[in-house]
């Protein structure tokens, strides 16, 4: 047993009432952590939900305060939260950061081992200078394909995302109509789906969340027209069991951005119910979609055509079936532990020993309480002396490019 801190970004709460990726992935990292005995913290909102310790960074989650269109709110709520784990590292083995460089930053500042995970493009703004500078702090890739312009950097693993599987039967024969999940965004190819769909004669089931001026601009823009058209039917920001229930009846998913997906969760939760996707050849998604099997890989909108013409032979069965093999939170779980086991040994025999031998076999630690759900815990202030943290570099878009 391990005593492992999850550290999340204060955008949404844990778990997601409805859109999100990087939440999704931690909500099920820790409970399954939990399953398999480990004593398991996690940083995040106070209005997260959990069955483990929480301690809350902010209040309440940023979107649903309203602060996406903030950054200085945004990096002060990241500052914050270095600094919360900073002050209680020492009560872990192992720190896991989903800050992106921010994650970089606080392994700067505490002796416990942390690991961080990037869930977003690596080749942006100021992150290959952080990377370069922070070559030996452990990080996990959520894909060969985010990680491939860094061969330096000490990559623990690469660990594709796992996700729940829905208990919905499978269709074997759908409806005509194609489902886009994501956000009112070019990146999305959101533009794409829409005039795939319209050459095609499909309806288009459009689920996206829409928090910020540019997405309200773009669904006034290029959405609301195909709605009016007959062509879209724009269900906005849906929670898990309707996005599903989109998913499941319908020909085919699209991920037509040209935006290479660090991962792609999107395809992952579409696969496992049995419904091919027809995606973009670019980032992640062709090391989770095997073309002519899962769906099609493309390159552009005329083969996205021809693949919608072929989509309805693809065998559904068999899209679930390899999906539930490769894509189980189980064997993300376990791939996990065997990371922390790594960095842990890597951080010092001792520090190995105490943490992997048996918890019986341990020293007892000093009693303390486990804060309930939604209970705020009183973070007692430093008495470290240490220099603030540097300045947090943006954890990731607000607008949450990793689903």
């Amino acid at each position: 047993m391990s005593r492992i801190a999850l550290v999340a970004p204060p955008v949404l709460a844990i778990p997601p009432e409805r859109y999100a990726g990087t939440e999704r992935v931690v909500e099920a990292l820790g409970s399954g952590l939990r399953r398999r005995g480990h004593e398991v913290t996690l940083f995040a909102p106070g209005d997260s939900t959990v069955d483990y310790e929480l301690v809350p960074t902010v209040e309440r989650s940023l979107w649903r305060d309203g602060v996406a269109d903030d950054p200085a709110g945004v990096q002060a709520a990241i500052r914050r939260t270095v600094e919360l784990v900073r002050e209680q590292a020492s009560r872990f083995d192992i720190i896991h950061a989903h800050l992106d460089a921010a994650g970089l930053h606080l392994a700067d500042a505490v002796a416990t081992p942390v690991i961080t995970t990037f869930h977003n493009r690596l080749d942006l703004g100021d992150t290959p200078r952080v990377l370069r500078r922070h070559r030996d702090v452990p990080l996990i890739a959520i894909s060969q394909s985010q990680r491939r312009f860094f061969p330096r950097c000490r990559w623990v693993a690469t660990i594709h995302h796992g996700v729940p599987f829905p208990d919905l039967p499978l269709v074997t024969e759908p409806s005509t109509d194609l489902v886009l999940i994501g956000r009112a965004d070019s990146e999305k190819g959101v533009v794409e789906a829409i005039e795939l769909a319209r050459d095609g004669h499909r309806r288009l089931r459009l689920a996206a969340k829409v928090y910020t001026d540019e997405e309200h601009a773009f669904v006034r823009e290029h959405i609301d027209p195909a709605v009016r058209d007959g062509i879209v039917e724009f269900a906005g920001e849906v929670d898990t069991r309707r996005r599903d229930a989109m998913i499941v009846d319908a020909a085919a998913t699209l991920m037509l951005g040209a935006w290479p997906e660090p991962f792609g969760l999107v395809a992952a939760e579409s696969l496992v119910l049995g419904t091919p996707v027809i995606g973009r050849r670019a980032g992640a998604l062709p090391e989770l979609i095997e073309h002519g099997v899962d769906g099609y890989l493309v390159d552009d909108l005329d083969e996205a055509r021809l693949a919608l013409t072929r989509v309805a032979s693809l065998d559904r069965a068999e899209i679930r079936r390899r999906a539930r093999e490769r894509f189980s939170i189980d064997r993300m779980v376990e791939q996990h532990e065997a990371a922390y086991g790594r960095v842990i040994r890597d951080a010092g025999p001792r520090r190995a020993e105490a943490v992997l031998r048996p918890a019986s076999l341990r020293r007892p630690a000093a009693p303390r309480l486990a804060a309930p759900a939604r209970a705020i815990v009183r973070i007692p202030p430093s008495v470290s002396g240490r220099p603030p943290v540097p300045g947090a570099l943006p954890l990731r878009s607000t607008k949450g490019p990793d689903r």
